[in-house]
């Protein structure tokens, strides 16, 4: 599967009745991850709120958080994901929109990979 700047991914969650947190990477594979988006109910101290990250050459990037947290234990929930070279555009369940920079700079991303305690119902690349 192929991300491509100007395009739009559709993903549908439902987190876990017991979530702690889930999270989506996009990027080259798993050593170089463009995006990390991981909501967090409540894992290592954090409690409602996304942190987001990226991976260059296996190394970790600085962390941004947000406390802006839409989502619900055991309730399915929609976002949208676009990008260009400088940024990722993320827009949540609840209309509100987040950006986060596109570290790796580039304009196509083959990697996908979803983890954590909820399950993907719906994905969608327009």
């Amino acid at each position: 599967m192929a991300f491509k700047e100007g395009q739009e991914l559709k993903i549908r969650v439902k987190p876990s009745d017991d979530c702690c947190s889930f999270s989506i990477n996009i990027g080259h594979d798993p050593e170089n991850i463009a995006l990390h988006f991981n909501p967090r109910f409540e894992v290592g101290g954090d409690t409602n709120i996304i942190v987001f990250n990226s991976k260059s050459g296996g190394c970790w990037g600085e962390e941004h958080r947000n406390m802006v947290f839409p989502f619900c234990r055991g309730e399915e929930c929609k976002f949208y994901i676009n990008f260009n070279m400088e940024s990722f555009y993320i827009r949540l369940c609840d209309g509100s929109m987040m950006d986060f920079p596109n570290r790796l700079g580039d304009v196509k991303y083959k990697y996908f990979d979803v983890s954590g305690d909820a399950r993907i119902i719906g994905l969608k690349i327009k």
